[in-house]
């Protein structure tokens, strides 16, 4: 009862933030889908004529289907950079499929012998289609738009992946601040939306034949219409816009601290750090949020801006492990404690740049930075139980828990099972709580604050002071979850705002207090 009472108090906070969200949804959905239907249903009755060509049509169309949407949306931003535009695209063509594919089988479908009478009647080829073809397949086209609308009411959570907004905003921002109810609050309005829709249109469907010519009016201005819940954003292209992940947009560490302390306002988009560099590369956006130590700096000649009010404090990054494991193979402490000391910044920001941009695989570049440091050894082959370690989905961590995995093959008889790419900070945190994975590398900032929820009051009293915020994390910890941090790995990973090195020399940009001054003169 109690959580009930937290997720419905958490969705009348937010709910100007859903319900203009859940317009983008619905809007995002349709636009997709009208536009699918004005291509997909001419080419389905197109193919029903060119038996060849009906073979290609389909097995391109369902080629389409099976590409991955994330993957889809990634091949999307070169060609279309981010936005509403790349996102309508993808989910027109996951929508294409079914309503090619039942406007093909449901005229396909149609008794020979009631063609045969309306021929010889004297209908002509146009009249036998819109008379008879079409009102005798329309409910199996209705199945295809239904199926067409269900799937794009899921994939369209992914707009947020590359700023097109979206219920997808509060699925990544609580997966990222492990909020629970933030993901529910996303999660729960994209289900009913597609169950509410279904059971439209399959009331739609179940229509007698004497009223379907209501329906076949009906549907079009339907879709119309909802399709135009969603305004496509306007961005003055004189003003700066800026790019933040989900997490950094509810951290106090991040755009609320930009904002409280600041006091800077400025436009700006929800994006994943996957595709946030680019953007700003290709001058999709002006400011992004980062990490100190990405490697993609220096890949996307990139600065810092330089946090002259200090809201962005340094956290140590090192690996979490339940205490039980410790306690069962005390072994692995000291080998997962050798990275300590022996990597600061500048080297992870190198390390990173390698695997971010020059691609070499985050297996090589650990392997070389091991042996380079003497730390490498040959895996012993052990016949122990499989230490289960688990990563995040960004770089650093493939490469952090690839040298984990050789150090603890090579020092000890364990034997290891990577689970990498996780997602965010809650995928990662429950499944090692969960006792699905035994350890991953997390940082102090992010137990502090999305794993704790630490107090404004136990914020302050810990003075931003990294040896500090390090302390009483492994204290509470240890003490809430039965989980060890071991010691820091070396490097500071703290947040930072971007520009391009160029934009900000124009600008005459170099600070984030300068930046809050544009951006007010701006407006």
């Amino acid at each position: 009862m109690e959580q009930q009472q937290s997720l419905w108090s958490f969705i009348i906070q937010q709910r100007d933030k859903l319900f203009s969200q859940t317009i983008e949804h619905i809007g995002l959905t349709f636009i997709s889908l009208l536009i699918a239907v004005i291509i997909g249903l001419p080419l389905g009755i197109l193919i029903t004529k060119r038996k060849k060509a009906a073979g290609i049509v389909l097995n391109t169309a369902g080629i389409l289907q099976t590409i991955p949407s994330i993957a889809l949306l990634g091949f999307m931003i070169p060609l279309l950079g981010i936005g509403p535009l790349p996102a309508i695209t993808a989910l027109f063509l996951y929508a294409l499929l079914p309503i090619i594919r039942n406007t093909y089988t449901g005229i396909k479908e149609v008794d020979a012998t009631v063609l045969e009478a309306a021929t010889a009647m004297g209908f002509s080829k146009w009249q036998v289609l819109t008379k008879v073809e079409l009102p005798l397949a329309f409910p199996v086209i209705l199945a295809g738009i239904r199926t067409a609308t269900v799937i794009n009411v899921g994939v369209a959570t992914l707009a947020a992946y590359i700023a097109a907004g979206g219920l997808g905003e509060f699925i990544f921002g609580g997966i990222s601040l492990n909020n629970t109810n933030m993901i529910l609050a996303g999660a729960i309005p994209a289900a009913l939306l597609a169950i509410f829709f279904d059971f439209l249109l399959s009331r739609v469907q179940k229509l007698r034949f004497k009223k379907l010519h209501i329906a076949v009016w009906l549907m079009p201005f339907i879709i119309l219409l909802l399709s135009s819940f969603y305004v496509l954003p306007s961005f003055d292209k004189n003003k700066l816009l800026a790019g933040f992940t989900p997490e950094f947009m509810g951290r106090q560490d991040g755009y609320l601290g930009l904002k409280s302390v600041y006091k800077l306002n400025i436009k700006n988009v929800v994006i994943s750090d996957a595709v946030m560099y680019k953007a700003a590369y290709e001058k999709k956006l002006d400011v992004i949020s980062g990490y100190s130590t990405d490697g993609r700096l220096k890949a996307f000649d990139l600065i810092v801006l330089k946090d002259d009010k200090n809201i962005f404090p340094p956290y140590y990054a090192a690996p979490i492990i339940r205490e039980e494991v410790l306690q069962k193979y005390p072994e692995i402490e000291n080998v997962l404690n050798m990275l300590s000391g022996k990597i600061n910044d500048s080297i992870m920001t190198e390390l990173n740049y390698e695997v971010d941009y020059l691609k070499q695989s985050p297996e090589k570049v650990a392997r070389n930075f091991l042996i380079k440091n003497n730390l490498y050894k040959p895996p012993q082959n052990g016949n122990k139980a499989a230490i289960r370690l688990g990563s995040k989905i960004f770089g650093e961590q493939y490469i952090l828990i690839n040298m984990y995995s050789m150090l603890i093959k090579g020092y000890t008889d364990l034997n290891v099972d990577t689970k990498t790419g996780l997602g965010g900070t809650k995928i990662c945190f429950d499944a090692l709580t969960n006792n699905q994975i035994d350890m991953y590398p997390e940082y102090t900032g992010t137990g502090l604050l999305a794993i704790l929820n630490a107090s404004a009051n136990t914020i302050n009293n810990l003075h931003q002071n990294r040896d500090s915020i390090y302390n009483y994390v492994s204290k509470e910890f240890k003490q809430k979850y039965n989980l060890v941090w071991l010691k820091p790995i070396g490097f500071n990973n703290a947040y930072a705002l971007m520009m391009r090195r160029q934009q900000s020399d124009e600008l005459n940009i170099h600070s984030i207090s300068e930046l809050t001054d544009y951006v007010d003169k701006e407006k």
